[in-house]
């Protein structure tokens, strides 16, 4: 064999040889290991049986020109953490991806919020839907994969159970029954017109249809119609009737063969697994109860860094592939004739190890594609229960991942064409424009807009559209002070000086991109306008992140040739280049469609047809910095108006501590009539910070 020309391998660098030595000390034991790189910033997260085995693998081997050599040059440090078992490992592993979210892991999105249909525990027991943290106080069914099937469930229990939905303070002060009841959709506990007797056995039927028992409780009411029929009670038998009805056609529809299916399979979760135009997707379909109860579509991120980190690392490791979320074979246990992991197999056991660490599983898993058993024996071991899982189903389990395969394939087949379109808007604006930006997905437009009530509550907002979307983890608000109501251009001045001085101050100084804390005028990114009837309601904590300070390619203001005057003012002082200044102005009868840009370098005005998909793209970051600025303005009323502001004057009050006392008390005047010792009552008021409330509002 000759031996290798020394000429085309670089000498060990001094962080390369301080890695070397420190991988020779590792442990051949199960744990997991982080690789990082110079900024700080994660890599990579991965797990193994032996960690010198694993770890070393990555630095003993020629990996140049592979996107893992990418990775590999650029790490500068690892950490490692030893675990007892691999069960253990990959607790561990999946919490650092969900939690860190590196840079070559195949990432899911986050999203345990799965919708449940509550039996709330109550003399006269009541359904309602539930979101959040399950108890052990209450009967809980599902998950559920939308709030339209938990919604469809209540429905059918209601026509073939009459079971209650009204809320508890609703029930005890009924004085005659509602139009529920009148509906035939509720049998009238509120007032006496069914027995305790009688609504238990409804409940208790209930129950065991949605634990899968329907033959057997179809049964009972066919047992029950015919009672119901020799006693001469017809009203009664007829009911019985139409419940078996209901549930018959419901069991007509799922297309569901209870008899193909043990007791203890009629919970099941059936995954499917789609790869195209370097996206994936996901589908999981839920069956409980033997119901398919419907689907949900998951497109996770860094597919296509994780599976070209995989394919490169499986050129030099003839083991197996290097995978994202499960330990592959070691060395010393290579079979020659092992086929490699497909993409599809390691995004599908990202998000089995992802999905389910943490949360329950249900005892069978079908999926489209043969995961590693190592996997689901760690997965049942930390979940302390039985699980199987199949990829070659038979009967009713093989049409659901038929059907789940199917969904899996329209969605992602929409996703494509969704970004396509995206990715063709933003390259006809670049055109349009002149825009000189090298990579389409890295042009980056902020768009301003001005909203208020007559120069009350005046806010402004900013969008960002980058890589071919709306990235509204990066909107900001403006509250704006200090300016006469309803003057509109100071207004905006005020949130491009705000926005764009310290950006300015960094590019001055030589810095092209560096990473700033988030500016402290601005507020933080606002929720989905579907969630805005949530705001009663304590937020949910959101991590600080750090910025990017990148000064944008295109910076839109909603506004004719006077915004766009005052946008260029502003970059003069700052010592920006106005060309970036572009205006919305509506066009003649402010129709859509007849909008002009308006140029603050000079240009001449440029009206775009109104079937152009450079103007569609315009239209769309406008209307959104719109929508945002407006529901921001009217909350900033809606605040003012109620006097729950003063609450966030005081020292030490924030949003969150404002919305549980608002939301324990009923509004600022509860707040004002309640004690010290009920204010300190609520999470994350101490005694000190409640006497200053009371002093404050006294």
């Amino acid at each position: 064999m000759t031996a290798p020309d020394p000429s085309t391998h670089t000498a060990p660098t001094p962080d390369r040889e301080r890695l070397l030595a420190e991988v020779a000390g590792l442990p051949g034991l199960p744990g997991v290991y982080r690789w990082i790189d110079a900024q700080g910033g994660l890599l990579y997260v991965g797990k193994a049986r032996n960690l010198k085995k694993r770890v070393s693998s990555y630095l003993q081997r020629d990996h140049d020109g592979t996107r893992i050599g990418q990775m590999v040059s650029r790490i500068a440090r690892l950490e490692t953490t030893v675990v007892r078992t691999e069960a253990e490992a990959l607790l561990l592993e999946n919490n650092l991806i969900k939690t860190l979210q590196p840079r070559f892991n195949i990432l899911f999105r986050d999203d345990k919020s799965y919708p449940y249909l509550k039996l709330v525990t109550h003399p006269f027991p009541r359904m309602a839907y539930f979101r959040g943290a399950v108890d052990r106080k209450h009967r809980y069914f599902g998950p559920y994969p939308n709030a339209w099937a938990v919604k469809q469930t209540i429905q059918l229990m209601q026509k073939a159970f009459r079971l209650r939905t009204c809320e508890d303070t609703v029930y005890a002060n009924r004085s005659r029954p509602c139009l529920l009841y009148q509906i035939d959709r509720c049998s009238g506990p509120c007032v006496g017109l069914v027995s305790s007797e009688d609504y238990a056995r409804d409940v208790r039927d209930a129950e065991r249809f949605l634990l899968g028992q329907t033959q057997e409780v179809i049964e009972d009411l066919q047992a029950q119609m015919m009672a119901f029929a020799e006693s001469l009670e017809f009203e009664r038998a007829a009911a019985c009737r139409n419940r078996i009805s209901s549930l018959s056609r419901v069991l007509q529809q799922q297309t569901v063969d209870a008899s193909s299916l043990n007791a203890s399979d009629r919970d099941v979760d059936v995954l499917a697994v789609k790869v195209a135009g370097g996206r994936a997707c996901v589908n999981l379909a839920m069956v409980r109860g033997s119901r398919h109860l419907g689907d949900r579509a998951h497109f996770p991120t860094h597919v296509q860094e994780a599976a070209a980190l995989q394919a490169a690392f499986s050129q030099h490791d003839a083991n197996s592939a290097l995978g994202t979320s499960e330990m592959p074979p070691e060395d010393d246990e290579y079979d020659i004739g092992a086929p490699e992991r497909s993409v599809e197999t390691a995004v599908l056991e990202a998000f089995i190890a992802q999905h389910y660490t943490g949360q329950p599983v249900p005892p069978l898993l079908v999926v489209s594609h043969p995961v590693d058993k190592a996997l689901i024996e760690a997965l049942a071991d930390s979940n302390g229960t039985r699980l199987r899982c199949t990829h070659q189903p038979r009967e009713q389990r093989r049409v659901w991942l038929e059907m789940a395969a199917k969904g899996a394939e329209l969605a992602l087949a929409r996703l494509l064409a969704e970004e396509g379109s995206a990715q063709a808007r933003t390259r006809a604006l670049m055109e349009a424009l002149d825009l000189d930006v090298a990579d389409a997905a890295q042009l980056r437009i902020e768009c301003f807009d001005i909203s208020h009530t007559a120069g009350e509550a005046t806010q402004a907002s900013c969008v960002v559209y980058e890589g071919h979307a709306m990235q509204s983890a990066q909107y900001r608000r403006f509250n704006i002070e200090g300016i006469t109501g309803g003057d509109d251009y100071a207004a905006m001045r005020q949130v491009l000086t705000r926005r764009y001085t310290k950006l300015a101050e960094m590019l001055r100084e030589g810095g092209e991109a560096v990473q700033v804390a988030e500016p402290e005028p601005l507020s933080e990114p606002a929720a989905d306008p579907a969630t805005e009837a949530e705001a009663a309601t304590p937020p949910r904590a959101k991590p600080r992140r750090a910025a990017q300070a990148r000064l944008p390619d295109l910076v839109l203001v909603d506004g004719g040739r006077g915004q766009v005057s005052m946008a260029r003012g502003v970059f003069e002082e700052l010592g920006l280049d106005v060309a970036l200044i572009v205006g919305v102005e509506k066009g003649e009868g402010r129709k859509v469609g007849l909008e002009e840009l308006v140029f603050a370098d000079g240009r001449a005005k440029v009206q775009l047809g109104h079937d152009s998909a450079a103007l569609m793209l315009v239209a769309q970051i406008r209307d959104e910095a719109h929508r945002f600025a407006i529901t921001g303005m009217r909350a900033k009323r809606a605040s003012v108006r109620t006097g729950g502001s003063r609450l966030e004057d005081i020292p030490g009050i924030g949003p969150r501590k404002r919305a549980r006392l608002l939301q324990r008390f009923g509004g600022l005047r509860g707040v004002a009539g309640a004690a010290v010792d009920e204010l300190a009552s609520v999470e994350g008021i101490g005694q000190e910070l409640a006497e200053e409330i009371y002093r404050a509002l006294h």
